[in-house]
């Protein structure tokens, strides 16, 4: 994986449980590395053991681990240079996700060693969709299921995702439903303002 997804992770724990903790979580995962630089490659083994180590030192499943870590990578890519590119990709929940692998496309750009998951929307309703997704880095569904929460929150929509066809049960790939109402806005305002 790339190093930007590794600072991600520092930048979440940092930010959420201190710089003290994250040295325990880079110890216990035994890895030496001072700094992650954003373009450079490195071995998914040593993500791998950043999360389990963080799941440790924080006392929670990693899959909860890597839940927080998608739905805080929605907000640290924008300002990690990506927020532009995000705004092109779509100005709602499904839009956004059709044009998923189109983003991934133009990031491989920056990145030529990217390899990326790859999703495809289907059943597209007006408030559902079943989306479709192919990786072949095993048990990052979590973070997935957080990445689509972080987007629920950017495109102000009420979203609720059902896992329906997981790899464990022998199909190819990992299926979500997806339901997705935008929230009223002024709805939200009254709701502030009586607070």
């Amino acid at each position: 994986m790339f190093g930007l997804v590794n600072k991600g992770l520092e930048d979440m724990v940092c930010s959420q449980y201190g710089e003290e903790t994250w040295e325990e979580i880079k110890s216990k995962a035994d890895v030496e590395i001072e700094a992650f630089i954003s373009m450079d490659a490195y071995p998914d083994d040593i993500t791998y053991r950043l999360v389990e180590a963080a799941s440790a030192v924080m006392e929670m499943p990693a899959t909860d681990v890597l839940e927080a870590f998608g739905r805080y990578w929605i907000l640290f890519t924008a300002t990690e240079g990506y927020g532009s590119l995000m705004e092109m990709a779509g100005d709602n929940l499904p839009e956004f996700l059709q044009n998923l692998d189109n983003l991934h496309a133009r990031v491989g750009l920056s990145f030529p060693n990217l390899q990326p998951p790859s999703f495809l929307c289907s059943e597209l309703e007006e408030e559902s969709l079943k989306l479709h997704y192919y990786s072949d880095r095993p048990g990052l569904t979590p973070m997935v299921v957080g990445m689509l929460k972080g987007l629920g929150e950017k495109f102000n929509t009420d979203v609720d995702i059902q896992l329906t066809n997981r790899k464990a049960q022998g199909n190819d790939h990992e299926e979500v439903s997806i339901s997705h109402k935008p929230k009223c806005p002024f709805k939200q305002h009254l709701h502030r303002s009586n607070n």
